[in-house]
């Protein structure tokens, strides 16, 4: 169900520069390619002969990055039209951008190989609506990417205020009110019980863990830059999984990769390899 005190984040790049950080925005991209290349088995041309979509896209720099992977063909969706102007002007000629509510995606059933949903679920008025949207075009042997925020990650990311999203809706607009950073605040985060209801239906892998272990195989070595960031890394990497999975309620974000059916991660071997996502039951 939506949240009906809740109206869609429209213009979300005029308000939000994180979004118009070129050199970041690729660097996020360059982690989602290196995930999708390693689920899928390529290393080169990871996108080659896929026809996919960023929902969510703003300004375009993700979607430009998905193109140049080898896609065949590469949409941006968003409601952010001055952001899709941006996207346009720069990267029109090889990306296809739309003008589109998530919840009405302009494809056909099942024609989408690949779809990137990146750190977006936290913004939109009704994201179960949008996930049973992305499961109806995404093809039957396709592949789902998402970035997923934690509500019990203990820094929230838009505000940088401790135990922000912990709080009910109007404790946390004081809390923003009070900083001085927004007038209120609109995200709403899930916890990973929450999130895993989210995709129900979908068969999940979760690449959290490897891509924190193994920063080097997925283009994320900004996770943990020097001498100290190493170690960090390699304490992760030789960690037992039962002590990960300890921590996974707690995590600040989740890197999924979902599919609709059985189809498993094909690449190389690593220290700490993707785990399925335990399913919910029925409702």
């Amino acid at each position: 169900m939506g949240d009906g005190g809740r109206t869609a984040q429209l213009e979300y790049s005029e308000f939000q520069s994180a979004m118009l950080d070129e050199e970041k925005r690729r660097r996020k991209a360059a982690k989602i390619v290196a995930v999708l290349g390693h689920f899928l088995g390529r290393k080169d041309n990871v996108l080659e002969g896929l026809t996919v979509a960023d929902i969510g896209c703003s300004a375009g720099f993700i979607a430009d990055e998905l193109a140049a992977a080898g896609a065949s063909r590469t949409f941006g969706v968003d409601i952010d039209v001055p952001g899709l102007r941006k996207a346009a002007t720069r990267f029109g000629g090889r990306v296809e951008f739309v003008c589109a509510d998530g919840t009405a995606l302009p494809f056909p059933d099942g024609s989408v190989d690949v779809l990137v949903f990146n750190h977006i679920y936290e913004h939109v008025v009704d994201p179960d609506a949008i996930m049973a949207e992305m499961r109806r075009v995404l093809a039957d042997d396709g592949v789902l990417y998402l970035g997923l925020g934690n509500r019990l990650g203990v820094m929230e990311p838009h505000y940088k205020l401790p135990f922000l999203s912990y709080l009910p809706p109007a404790l946390a607009d004081r809390y923003v009110r009070l900083s001085g950073r927004a007038d209120s605040y609109y995200e709403r985060y899930r916890t990973r019980r929450g999130l895993r209801r989210m995709v129900r239906g979908l068969r999940v892998w979760d690449y959290t863990f490897p891509v924190l272990a193994t920063p080097e195989a997925f283009a994320g070595s900004e996770l943990f830059p020097g001498v100290l960031g190493r170690a960090a890394g390699g304490v992760l990497s030789r960690l037992p999984r039962g002590v990960l999975r300890a921590l996974l309620p707690v995590v600040p974000t989740y890197l999924w990769v979902a599919t609709k059916g059985t189809r498993r991660p094909a690449g190389a071997s690593l220290p700490q390899p993707p785990e399925q996502v335990r399913p919910l039951g029925p409702r």
